[in-house]
C-alpha cells in the first residue's frame, strides 16, 4: 500500500520511514535553526535530575511548547536527508539518512520519556494532555536510552529499507526491479513464470533481512518498555484514543463484519483459478496458491479479473488503461487529472513547487524507492509525491489516492505542530481511497475519458462490483494480518526461530493462501513487503478500507446521489468539498470519533457501508458458490 509523510510523521519514525524536502536554498538556514539535542547519556541525566523535583502543570505546558518548536525545526532538515535517500540510493545517502534518523530518534526518546513523567499530572488542560500522549506513543520504533542504541537501530532500519529498494527478482532468468516485477505479476498467466517471480523476489529480498529484523525487534522492545509499554506492538495499538486491547477488539469486530463477504469472494475466485489451471496447479478446495492472484503479495486480486470475470456479465464495457493510452495520457497528465478532482471540490490547486520537486516517474540514472508515497516538508506548502508512475489504470487510481494525502496535509497545516496529522492513521489512507472510489464510469465521462455512449448499462453491475471487490474486499485480511504478525513478533508469541512459520500460518488463517513453493526458516517472506522493512504500521490500511466506504457513502448522500452507490461520483460538488475540509482541517486535534462524526454523522467505525456497497455482489456470489466446498480449513 501507499504512505504519506510529513515532517511530523518523520519526527516520529526512523530513517526507514520516507519523508520529504524543500529546495536547497533554504538548507543552511534550516540547519542553523534546528535544535541540536544532547546525547542520550545527557538525556538520561536530565531525566534523572528532573525526577527529584515535582513536576507542575506549567512545566508540562512549557515542555510541550519547547518540543513543538524543536521538532518543527529539526523535521525539515531530517526530511531533506530522507527525501534524497529515497530518490537517490547510495551508500552516502544511506549514511546521511541514518545519521539524521539517529538524531531524530534520540530527540524522540528524550521527549517521550519526559512526556511520560508529565502525563499523570492532575489539572492538565485538554491540549497539553493530548500532546503529551502523542509524544509518549508516537515513536514507530523507540530506541532505549542505552548508549549507542539509537544509532544501531537507525543503521539497521536504513539498511533494511535500502535492501528492499535495491531488491531484484527474475523472470525467465532475467533480472528485474521490484516495480517491474509487480507489473508483470498482474499480466503473466503462466504458473511457472509466476512461481519464478514470486520465489526470486521473496528469497532475494526477504531472506537477507532476517537477522537484522530480529535485532531491530529486540532494540525497539527495550525502548517501548522504557516508555511503559509491554512491547512495541502494544505501543502501536495505543494511538487510537482507546486502550491497546480495546483497539485490537475493535479490529476483530470489523473483520468479523466483513469476513463473510471475503469468504464468498475467495470461494468463487478459487473455482475460477481451478478451471483455468487445473487441480495440479490450483486444487478446487483448500487455500489458493498465492502467486496466481495477480499481485506479489496476493493482497489485491484485480489484475486477474480477466480470469474470474463471469460470462456475459463480466465485460464492464471499458478498460481504463486502454482509455488512458488512447487519450495519450502521460504520467504528468495523470497527476494533473488527479489534482483536478480536488480542485473541482473547491480545494486550491497544488503549489507550483509540487511540479518541480515531485518524483513522478522513475529516473533512469539511479536507484530509487518506487513505492508510491505522498510527502509534506514544511507543513505549509511544500507538498509532493514520489512515484514511478506508468500510464495504466492502477497508477491512475493510485495518483488519486496519493493526492488525497497531500490535500489532507495542507488542510490541517494551521494546527499546532503535534496536531499536524490525521484523526488516526486510517483516516489519512481512507481520504485518497474515497476519492479513488469515485473513479467510476460517471467520473470518467465527466473528465472526457469515456464517451457517454460507452457507459456500462445496469446489466454490467455484477462485473463492475466484482472488479472492485477483487481489490477492495480481497485486501481486507492482508490489511489485518501484517500487523497481527508484527504484534506477535513484538510480544514473543511468534518466536525468532519461527518467523517464517508465523507469517505463513497467519496468511493461511486470514487470507486462505499458501506459498507456491516450500518455505523454511532460512526465509523471511514478510521482508519482501515494503512496510515491514520500512517499519510502517499496517492496520491503518485495514481501517482505511472500512472508513473509505463510510466516507464515500456520506459524500454521495451529501451530493444527493440517488443511483446505485457503486456508480456514484461527487466530482465537482463543492458542498461535499466544504464538509470534507471541515473534517480534514481538524487534523489530530480531536479524538477520531469526533472527526468521523463531523463528516458522516456517526462516531462508530463500521463495515456496514462496505457491505451496502457490495450487497448485490454478495448475493450473486452466494448463488455462484452454491454446492461448492467453501473455506480452506485453517
Amino acid at each position: 500500500m501507499k504512505i504519506q509523510v510529513s515532517t511530523l510523521a518523520l519526527a516520529f519514525c526512523l530513517a526507514g520511514c520516507a519523508t520529504a524536502s524543500a529546495d536547497t536554498t533554504d538548507t543552511a538556514s534550516a540547519a542553523d535553526g534546528a535544535a541540536q539535542p544532547g546525547s542520550l547519556e545527557d538525556a538520561a541525566a536530565d531525566v534523572a535530575a528532573a525526577a527529584n523535583a515535582p513536576a507542575t502543570v506549567e512545566d508540562a505546558k512549557a515542555f510541550v511548547a519547547r518540543v513543538e518548536k524543536e521538532l518543527g525545526e529539526f523535521g525539515v532538515v531530517n526530511a531533506r536527508a530522507q527525501w534524497v535517500n529515497a530518490t537517490y540510493i547510495t551508500e552516502d545517502t544511506d549514511a546521511l539518512a541514518a545519521y539524521f534518523g539517529t538524531i531524530g530518534t534520540e530527540m524522540q526518546v528524550k521527549y517521550a520519556n519526559e512526556a511520560a513523567k508529565y502525563a499523570g499530572l492532575q489539572g492538565l488542560d485538554y491540549d497539553t494532555k493530548r500532546k503529551l500522549d502523542i509524544l509518549r506513543s508516537a515513536l514507530v520504533l523507540p530506541a532505549p536510552t542505552t548508549p549507542g542504541a539509537a544509532a544501531e537501530l537507525n543503521t539497521i532500519a536504513t539498511r533494511l529499507q535500502s535492501t528492499y529498494g535495491k531488491g531484484r527478482g527474475t523472470l525467465n532468468g532475467q533480472e528485474m526491479t521490484g516495480n517491474d516485477l509487480e507489473e508483470k505479476m498482474g499480466t503473466v498467466r503462466t504458473p511457472a513464470q509466476l512461481q519464478e517471480m514470486w520465489t526470486s523476489w521473496h528469497s532475494n529480498v526477504g531472506r537477507p533481512m532476517r537477522s537484522d529484523y530480529v535485532r531491530l525487534t529486540e532494540i525497539a522492545n527495550q525502548g517501548a518498555k522504557e516508555l511503559g509499554y509491554p512491547d512495541t506492538g502494544a505501543m502501536w495499538r495505543s494511538r487510537y484514543d482507546m486502550s491497546p486491547d480495546e483497539f485490537a477488539a475493535m479490529t476483530d469486530r470489523l473483520w468479523n463484519e466483513v469476513k463473510p463477504l471475503y469468504e464468498q469472494l475467495h470461494c468463487y475466485t478459487r473455482t475460477k483459478l481451478n478451471q483455468k489451471y487445473g487441480d495440479q496447479v490450483q486444487p478446487a478446495t483448500g487455500p489458493i496458491r498465492a502467486d496466481l492472484l495477480g499481485n506479489m503479495w496476493a493482497q489485491e486480486w484485480g489484475n486477474i479479473y480477466d480470469v474470474v470475470a463471469p460470462k456475459g456479465a463480466g465485460d464492464v464495457g471499458y478498460d481504463l488503461t486502454d482509455l488512458l493510452v488512447k487519450a495519450k495520457y502521460t504520467p504528468e497528465k495523470i497527476v494533473k487529472t488527479g489534482e483536478s478532482f480536488f480542485t473541482s471540490l473547491g480545494f486550491a490547486p497544488l503549489p507550483a513547487s509540487f511540479w518541480t520537486r515531485s518524483m513522478i516517474t522513475a529516473p533512469r540514472d539511479r536507484e530509487v524507492i518506487c513505492h508510491a508515497s505522498a510527502w509534506d516538508v514544511d507543513n505549509v506548502e511544500d507538498l509532493r509525491i514520489k512515484m514511478c508512475t506508468k500510464v495504466n489504470g492502477d497508477d491512475f487510481v493510485t495518483v488519486h489516492h496519493e493526492l488525497g494525502h497531500n490535500f489532507y496535509q495542507r488542510a490541517y497545516n494551521k494546527q499546532p505542530f503535534l496536531y499536524l496529522d490525521s484523526a488516526n492513521d486510517g483516516f489519512h489512507e481512507a481520504i485518497g481511497d474515497t476519492i479513488a472510489l469515485s473513479v467510476t464510469p460517471e467520473y470518467l465521462v465527466q473528465i472526457g475519458l469515456l464517451p457517454r455512449g460507452q457507459v456500462p448499462s445496469a446489466d454490467k453491475d455484477t462485473g463492475l462490483l466484482l472488479r472492485q471487490a477483487m481489490d477492495k474486499v480481497a485486501f481486507l485480511p492482508f490489511g489485518l494480518l501484517v500487523d497481527r504478525y508484527r504484534w506477535g513478533v513484538f510480544n514473543g508469541s511468534i518466536a525468532p526461530t519461527e518467523l517464517e512459520k508465523g507469517w505463513n500460518d497467519l496468511r493461511l488463517q486470514y487470507q486462505g493462501v499458501v506459498p507456491p513453493v516450500q518455505r523454511s526458516e532460512t526465509d523471511f517472506d514478510p521482508g519482501a513487503k515494503y512496510h515491514v522493512p520500512a517499519s510502517v504500521p499496517y492496520t491503518r490500511y485495514f481501517l482505511a478500507r472500512i472508513l473509505q466506504f463510510q466516507f464515500y457513502q456520506a459524500a454521495c448522500k451529501q451530493a444527493g446521489w440517488t443511483g446505485p452507490l457503486h456508480r456514484c461520483s461527487f466530482y465537482g460538488n463543492k458542498e461535499v468539498g466544504a464538509k470534507l475540509n471541515q473534517m480534514l482541517s481538524m487534523g489530530a486535534s480531536r479524538p477520531w470519533p469526533e472527526a468521523l462524526e463531523a463528516f458522516t454523522g456517526t462516531r462508530e467505525m463500521s463495515g456496514k457501508a462496505m457491505l451496502d456497497y457490495f450487497r448485490p455482489l454478495q448475493g450473486w456470489l452466494e448463488q455462484q458458490n452454491r454446492g461448492k466446498q467453501c473455506g480452506w480449513g485453517a
